[in-house]
Order: structure tokens, then C-alpha cells, then sequence
């Protein structure tokens, strides 16, 4: 499609997908939450996308307990879907996961439990896949030698930039009090190796709701999670999980702006719409003829006298 506005199409799109919490043997998250199913609807969302996402970044707690099974019903749910959209996959490390058998199961190494830090080259877009992880704690933190190898790779810059994605965001999170205990430590020092950087974007997990902020001036996108998120407003809770408001992440890299939007999952119930088939009449209106149509309130189109299936003559 040609672009209807003064912005180009996006030189590249990416997935953001976050916490799916997978267990082994398929069993359901706090006996009712259907993570596989869940993860199953986002991919099939990013499917019926018209611009296919180049990479699918999961930015951590792939499976809830680290279980090999769980990892290995990830793969058999998300590799089929990343082959159909030509997607590269960024596994990212979270809290829930193992090191072992992340290494061992999704990159096919020997396993270790050393830190799971990993570079990516998408069409001159690189994405730095960073372990915030602390071995047997819930907490963030990244040591000296994580740092000095990420300053080393962020001294050459990317053709069109770098995007960071890491599990435990840095971020403050006034909304939810008791996960202060949880969040990434000495931020500090990150900000540092980041300042002057050609980092354009920061995704992070961890949260299980969608937040945004900025960090050393680089602008953060929290992405939700798949599997259950945490309620906001619940009275008389520390932490509320619901098996609701799930969602992913989409982020769009123009050449002097990044997007990220927020995409719901699950069906939606359909109150109006307009047909893909008109695609080819309105790029065939002049720019005039659009704002006439479309934008103009007492157009025939905005005063409904106009059937969307008659309006190609216009």
C-alpha cells in the first residue's frame, strides 16, 4: 500500500512478544490459564498482519519453570509461525527461565549457566538480546563483564540503529509498588555504557502490563505478556494476576522515529469496517480527492449517504 500521510512506510517492523510462562506436559498456568493458546492467538495475529514483521523479539520468562518441555512447546507453537513470516526469532532471558536449558534447547549448545547475551543483524537493524537474569533470584542485575562486552559491541554503530531488549526493564513502576523488589539493579551503570549510543529503542518484560517511559533519553516499551496480566486498580492487593487484557507488541523503525503500538489479543467483536477492496480506489484519488472523501465532515462519505461499495467512482 502507498503511504496516505508525509511518512514513508517503515524501513523495518518487529514483534514484541513477552512472559508466556509456558509449563510442561501443557499444563494450565494457576490450574485455568491456557498459555500455549494464548501464545497460539499472537502468532496468528501476526500473521494476518499486511506488513510481515522481519523478527519476533520474546523478551523473557519463556517458560515459567524452566522445564524442558515447556521450551520445546514454545518452539513447536512459535517456529512454524516465524518460518510463514520469514521471521528471525530473539529468544531474550527471563527471571522464570533456566539457563541450562534455555542455551541447550533454544540454541542448540551445550548447557551452561553463563549469561545468554546474543547480537542480531535484521536488514542493518541490530537487536541486542541482553540477560538481565540473576541465577535462583526474581531480581535484575548485569555484571561488569556484561557490561564492558555490551559497551565493546555498542562502539560501532548499526547502519540504522540498535534496539535493546532485555527482561526486567528499567523503568520506575508507580503503579505497582511491590514490584520494586523485582526490577533491575543498578540501572546506573547500564545508562552509563548507553549514553552517546545508537540505541534507539529499549524493550522490556517483566511487568506483565504495558508501560513506557525513557532511560539515559532512550525512549522504553514495556510489552504486556501472553499469558496473564496484572491488575492495576484491584483493591486490597499487593498483586492481582488476571487472565485477561493479554496482548503483544508491534514497533515500527522509521528513519527519525520508532512506534510502538499495542495489540490486543483475542476475537473482537466487529461494530463497523471497511473493505480491503477499496485499497486500490483510494490510492487512486489524488491527494485532494482523499481530503475531500475522507477527511471533509459533511463529505458524502462522513454523512453516511455514500455505500463504501459504491464509492469507487468518486
Amino acid at each position: 500500500m502507498i503511504p496516505l500521510g508525509q511518512h514513508p512506510a517503515p524501513a523495518h517492523v518487529i514483534a514484541h512478544v513477552s512472559d508466556t510462562h509456558l509449563l510442561g506436559g501443557g499444563r494450565l498456568l494457576f490450574g485455568s490459564v491456557e498459555t500455549e493458546k494464548h501464545l497460539a492467538q499472537a502468532m496468528t495475529q501476526l500473521e494476518n498482519l499486511a506488513a510481515k514483521p522481519a523478527a519476533i523479539v520474546f523478551t523473557g520468562d519463556l517458560a515459567d519453570l524452566g522445564e524442558p518441555d515447556a521450551y520445546e512447546r514454545l518452539k513447536a507453537i512459535v517456529e512454524p509461525a516465524a518460518k510463514r513470516l520469514g521471521a528471525t526469532i530473539i529468544w531474550v532471558m527471563g527471571n522464570h527461565d533456566e539457563r541450562p536449558e534455555y542455551s541447550s534447547l533454544l540454541f542448540g549448545e551445550e548447557p551452561t549457566t553463563d549469561p545468554q547475551d546474543r547480537v542480531y543483524d535484521i536488514d542493518g537493524l541490530r537487536i541486542i538480546s541482553l540477560d538481565t537474569t540473576v541465577p535462583g533470584y526474581h531480581h535484575g542485575d548485569l555484571t561488569d563483564a556484561q557490561l564492558d562486552w555490551l559497551a565493546a559491541e555498542l562502539a560501532t554503530p548499526a547502519p540504522h540503529g540498535t534496539l535493546l531488549a532485555l527482561h526486567h526493564p528499567p523503568v520506575p513502576t508507580p503503579l505497582l509498588w511491590a514490584m520494586e523488589m523485582l526490577e533491575l539493579h543498578n540501572q546506573d551503570r547500564l545508562a552509563a555504557v548507553l549514553a552517546g549510543s545508537d540505541v534507539r529503542g529499549i524493550l522490556g518484560g517483566h511487568l506483565h502490563y504495558s508501560s513506557h517511559s525513557t532511560f539515559a533519553g532512550i525512549p522504553v516499551s514495556v510489552a504486556a505478556a501472553t499469558c496473564y496480566t496484572l491488575g492495576l486498580t484491584a483493591r486490597d492487593r499487593l498483586l492481582s494476576g488476571s487472565n485477561a487484557n493479554q496482548s503483544i507488541n508491534l514497533v515500527h523503525l522509521y528513519e527519525n522515529s520508532v512506534v510502538h503500538s499495542v495489540v490486543p489479543l483475542g476475537d473482537e467483536v466487529e461494530v463497523s469496517s471497511t473493505s480491503t477492496e477499496f485499497i486500490a480506489t483510494i490510492e487512486a484519488m489524488t491527494f485532494d480527492e482523499r481530503l475531500a472523501m475522507f477527511s471533509q465532515k459533511n463529505s458524502p462519505f462522513n454523512r453516511g449517504e455514500i455505500d463504501p461499495a459504491t464509492y469507487s467512482s468518486y
